[in-house]
């Protein structure tokens, strides 16, 4: 994981205020986004696909609450483990 020189490319109304690469190829750009939209911070995961030399945003999934983080912690760590991730 990095942080990139290149700002990430999200739209006008977010104010990116931190944000650490996951990792980025010449096609591919995937980033964790701390931000702030319609005055509310939220971390956001971000996947970019760069076609005609310019970056496209293929997904974009936000956390606005810690209740919502504290139910989706265990069970994202459960599939993990069922799944034999590494």
């Amino acid at each position: 994981m990095s942080q990139d020189n290149e700002p990430v490319p999200v739209d006008p109304t977010i104010s990116v205020i931190e944000y650490t690469t996951i990792y980025k190829t010449a096609k591919w750009w995937h980033a964790v986004v701390l931000a702030n939209m319609f005055g509310h911070n939220k971390v956001m995961i971000f996947l970019w696909q760069k076609k005609d030399d310019k970056w496209k945003r293929k997904h974009k999934f936000g956390i606005n609450f810690v209740k919502d983080w504290e139910k989706m912690k265990p069970v994202i760590e459960d599939y993990i483990k069922k799944g034999n991730l590494q």
